[in-house]
């Protein structure tokens, strides 16, 4: 059985290095080292995960350790099947019980082992052996491509049973890993650009311009009369949207998967605010009288299949052409297709006066990159936004005295860590401060009597700003200009913030 201590080993060297062959070099190390039935575990270990999800140990029963082991004798299935017990223990001397099975695993434990345990459980396990990452280790340590990894990661859902599949069957068995109506696979994202010139050269001179939703983004899969509507976090939420489901529904096909977004409308036609969007798609009850006011009407923009056959690695081009046969013009955002910037801006200008946030430029040649950040889409918005990391926050002044107030912000640095770009706190409301104040206590990474407070970096926050400025006080080289906060963005995660390399287009062009 594969030794705990290795585990600890390889996560050690991996928090150790900035470089980003260098951890997954360490990863796959290990993962050809780890007995086969051990490699799912390891894999959602190191990725900060347990794959029980929540066996119910918070900080509370972390808190106090008992004296640590002097020689590993620990194996990570045995671990794993306390972990499991643990989570499974219920009733009556429940509360006991699980305090006595933790205490056996953290007694057995090394100083070492121990604080990899207390970081895994309490969720404090952020070494930068993300998706990307761990996706090359398992392709190194199997000798599969690391294209085929990260495919059926994204229409598999869970990287520790890709790896397991790697290991036993090798690209044969990641080819079994296929999309399927009502699993949800990880969304398309888009890249940003500075203007609708900017997308149209750097999508070779033609795009595909749509209209940019300020709603909710929705996958929408049907089979027959069976229909599931996930966000892009992949939360199941059919139940809070009945109207879209009834609207799905009433299309004419059998089985469907597609992208959308929802979002509640004024009576003319034009969006109501985000927040209206968001408090409405976040109503778990009385969903019925909810529903009557403030509707939410859903439009479809892209194809992922449609009656058994998968359209992702079909051209976008003709993914809206199956779309459009069978989506009504109601419920698909409008779009123009065009190489010339003059028309593309009357576009970009009548989607504006229309209430909107912006447009979208899609490549009409390119397949649908599920999960990832594809150079395919770019967002072009009228003032800049980019989706970035509090990795730090300020006690406030004044009247903000006694508020987490000035938030240090950073963009992913494309290998697990974040490069700061910049201070602000513009645009927060009262409420926001209170809000921030308690989030950030909470994600409090070390003491927070000091003036600067360091916290763990999975708060994502939209900071619309005028400008990119060179400066030698960021270790980037850049810094925001006026920068303010739009929102916090709780339905993305650090691992789809705004990249450095994205702050620098802004910077040189």
């Amino acid at each position: 059985m594969t030794a705990l201590a290795d585990v600890v080993a390889a996560s050690q060297a991996v928090g150790a290095t900035s470089s980003r062959l260098a951890k997954a070099a360490a990863l796959a190390d290990l993962l050809r080292a780890a007995e086969e039935p051990d490699v799912p575990v390891v894999v959602a270990w190191l990725s900060g995960e347990l794959p029980q999800r929540q066996i119910g140990v918070g900080w509370a029963a972390l808190r106090t350790l008992p004296d640590a082991a002097s020689e590993s004798t620990l194996r990570v299935a045995p671990v794993d099947a306390t972990f499991t017990e643990i989570g499974a223990t219920s009733g009556a001397g429940s509360q006991a019980r699980r305090a006595e099975l933790l205490h056996g695993v953290f007694s057995a434990a090394t100083d070492a082992e121990q604080q990899f345990l207390r970081r895994l459980l309490g969720g404090e396990l952020r070494q930068g052996a993300l998706l990307g990452v761990m996706s090359e280790a398992i392709a190194s340590a199997f000798d599969v491509p690391s294209a085929d990894v990260r495919r059926a990661a994204m229409l598999g859902g869970a990287l520790p049973a890709v790896a397991a599949a790697a290991r036993s069957g090798g690209v044969a068995a990641l080819g079994e890993f296929a999309l399927r109506v009502g699993n949800p696979v990880g969304p398309m994202l888009a890249q940003t650009a500075t203007s609708v010139g900017d997308a149209l050269e750097r999508l070779g001179g033609e795009a595909l311009f749509e209209t940019k939703l300020d709603g909710a983004r929705i996958q929408i899969h049907r089979d027959g009369s069976d229909v599931a509507l996930f966000t892009r976090t992949l939360e199941d939420v059919t139940a809070r949207l009945p109207e879209v489901v009834e609207a799905v529904l009433a299309l004419p096909l059998n089985s469907m998967v597609a992208d959308g977004e929802a979002i509640a409308l004024r009576a003319d036609g034009r969006p109501e605010r985000f927040q209206v969007t968001a408090s409405r798609f976040g109503r778990r009850t009385k969903v019925e009288s909810a529903r009557t006011e403030i509707p939410l009407q859903a439009f479809i923009f892209d194809l992922l299949h449609l009656d058994g056959v998968d359209l992702l690695d079909h051209t976008a081009a003709q993914r809206l052409a199956a779309l459009d046969g069978v989506i009504p013009e109601g419920m698909r955002v409008h779009r123009l297709r065009t190489s010339e910037p003059d028309a593309a801006q009357r576009f970009l200008d009548d989607t504006l006066s229309a209430g909107h946030e912006g447009v979208m430029a899609k490549s009409l040649e390119s397949p649908y990159e599920a999960g990832r950040r594809g150079a395919g889409w770019l967002k072009v918005k009228p003032v800049h936004t980019l989706d970035l990391v509090v990795l730090a926050i300020e006690w406030g002044s004044g009247r903000r005295t006694g508020k987490l107030s000035n938030i240090h912000l950073g963009a992913a640095d494309g290998h697990g860590g974040f490069v700061m770009l910049g201070k602000t706190f513009k645009g927060m409301t009262d409420e926001m401060l209170d809000w921030q104040t308690k989030r950030f206590t909470e994600l409090a990474d070390g003491p927070t009597d000091g003036y600067v407070v360091k916290v763990r970096p999975e708060q994502v926050v939209e900071i619309a700003f005028d400008g990119v400025q060179g400066s030698t006080r960021y270790p980037g080289g850049m810094a925001l200009r006026f920068a303010r906060v739009l929102r916090y963005r709780d339905d993305k995660t650090p691992a789809e913030a705004d990249t450095i390399s994205t702050v620098r287009q802004f910077y040189e062009r």
